[in-house]
């Protein structure tokens, strides 16, 4: 199975997780919607990724209230399915770069037009893949909810963009039918 790795510089042997700087950690701050005084949409540090994948969308839940989203996704498709069950933001990385630990190649594009987009939200990791929450390229396979990733979360970059800044790393990622 291919799936994606985020990495913060080009390495020759399998990294561990990225670091992550210490500003990413700390806690965030949704961006306010135009007119809207930003101390009005502080995020807790207990909010939560809720993903349904029957539904093909993402939100961000804060003490049983919707603070963003729901965004359209696209998934993993059958024979490389997004994992379901409870897990917690690992890391965060703007920017990410993309190597295949299926052929080791790094991917020299960056930002919009690198495979992982502007912003990967890391939740889970196996052996040398990871599974993320990702911008890309490609807003098709988002807007039409389908099921094509290696497993990994799609999202449009405008939309992940907005998602990263309002998760900390430890926070639940929720993903259901």
């Amino acid at each position: 199975m291919l799936l994606l790795w985020p990495l913060l510089a080009q390495v020759s042997d399998p990294p561990a997780l990225p670091a992550v700087p210490p500003a990413l950690s700390s806690p965030a701050t949704a961006p306010a919607a135009p007119g809207q005084d930003q101390n009005l949409r502080k995020i807790s540090p207990t909010a939560t990724l809720l993903l349904s994948l029957g539904q093909r969308q993402i939100k961000v839940v804060d003490n049983g209230k919707v603070v963003g989203g729901p965004w359209p996704v696209a998934i993993g498709a059958k024979e490389s399915p997004t994992p379901k069950g409870t897990f917690s933001v690992i890391n965060k990385v703007i920017n990410p770069i993309y190597r295949s630990t299926h052929t080791d190649v790094v991917s020299p594009k960056r930002g919009q037009e690198s495979p992982l987009g502007e912003r990967w939200v890391g939740f889970l990791k196996k052996d040398r893949d990871q599974f993320g929450i990702h911008g890309t390229p490609w807003p098709f396979w988002v807007v039409r909810r389908l099921p094509v990733t290696n497993g990994c979360v799609r999202m449009l970059n405008e939309h992940v963009r907005q998602m990263f800044d309002m998760v900390d790393i430890g926070a639940a990622v929720k993903i259901t039918d």
